[in-house]
């Protein structure tokens, strides 16, 4: 059986959501988004060590939460400044020699039929490096040019990445020695850096979005009571 440790990314401080609190401890339903995500995860990989990453001025209202909610936190660790710096502060926190994958706290809404998909692709073939959801651009897409015109490009090759994303833990771990670049946009482009480029994309699911903006609560909410009659 292929060992699987999964990070669990809530350090950022959700500004741009413009609530009190930092978007993945806000109420979803009857408890904080963090807390779904860590059930989904449990769920869909009941045998997998989590790692949650949190800033160290929430560990406080964290416990307190769990508290309040009766819920069994799982290790904790300390994020830093970036979300490159979080993921490497629990990479050593990992100590399978499987799969690690890496998911965004504020992506509740877990398929386990996704997470097939991707121990699916990481299992065929030990050459492979990464498997990371995506689904097909279905918004017309727009580049703009240094003149501040604009022209359509083809969507058709386009895909839009989610989390979690996996990758061999031996890799991953190697790949985050390197120092960080501001071209690190998601565990991905850390692995291509350190030429770790294969990395196949299953199909991800409609319904695993990114809560971000004032509204996205709501929309999870109602994906939420749809989700076992939604299609991947």
């Amino acid at each position: 059986m292929t060992s699987v440790d999964i990070i669990i990314v809530a350090a950022g401080s959700g500004l741009r959501y413009g609530a009190p609190l930092p978007k993945q401890f806000c109420i979803l339903g009857d408890r904080p988004v963090v807390m779904h995500t860590i059930d989904a995860m449990r769920a869909a990989l009941p045998e997998a060590n989590i790692v949650l990453v949190i800033s160290q001025d929430m560990e406080k209202l964290w416990y307190d939460l769990c508290r309040t909610h009766s819920f069994i936190s799982p290790e904790i660790v300390f994020g830093g400044a970036t979300r490159w710096e979080s993921v490497r502060n629990a990479i050593g926190h990992t100590s399978g020699n499987g799969i690690i994958m890496v998911h965004d706290a504020v992506r509740p809404i877990i398929s386990p039929t996704m997470i097939s998909r991707l121990t699916a692709a990481m299992l065929a073939d030990e050459t492979i490096d990464g498997a990371i959801p995506a689904i097909p651009v279905t918004d017309s897409i727009r580049t703009i040019t240094d003149d501040g015109r604009s022209y359509a490009i083809d969507r058709s090759p386009l895909r839009a990445v989610q989390t979690p994303q996996a990758f061999r833990a031996d890799r991953l771990r190697q790949a985050y020695t390197m120092p960080y670049r501001d071209t690190f946009t998601d565990d991905a482009s850390v692995m291509e850096a350190a030429g770790f480029s294969n990395i196949v994309m299953p199909l991800g699911s409609t319904t695993n979005i990114k809560i971000t903006n004032p509204g996205d609560i709501a929309v999870a909410q109602l994906m939420m009571q749809l989700n076992d009659n939604a299609p991947d």
